[in-house]
């Protein structure tokens, strides 16, 4: 079970976008990186392509942050938060904050 899902509304931890909030939008699991609405932008100078109809210029474009640089926003605490995952009585495993061992709502 994976402790970050697409969905999810994070904070990050650390670099340059310290303190920033957004939503997952994408999760890479082969690389252990997350795309994260409005985070990591990246600039690039893009050439016209006069012949698909494609205008030049600086396009921002969402660059993939480590997983490790990010935690899930707990909105009672006003702070991120680590994950565990705990077993239920039914055998079913679900998403906890572990300050507070409450659930993690999608």
């Amino acid at each position: 079970m994976q402790k970050i899902r697409k969905g999810d509304e994070v904070i990050v931890i650390t670099g340059k976008d310290k303190g920033r909030t957004g939503t997952v939008l994408e999760v890479l699991t082969d690389e252990d990186r997350l795309l994260v609405e409005g985070i990591n932008i990246a600039r690039k100078h893009v050439k016209a392509h006069p012949n698909v109809g494609e205008p030049g210029g600086i396009k921002d474009k969402a660059m993939p942050i480590h997983r490790s640089n990010v935690q899930i926003f707990n909105p009672k605490t006003k702070k991120g938060d680590r994950v565990g995952i705990e077993i239920g009585k039914d055998g079913k495993k679900s998403r906890v904050f572990r300050s507070s061992s409450e659930a993690v709502d999608v």
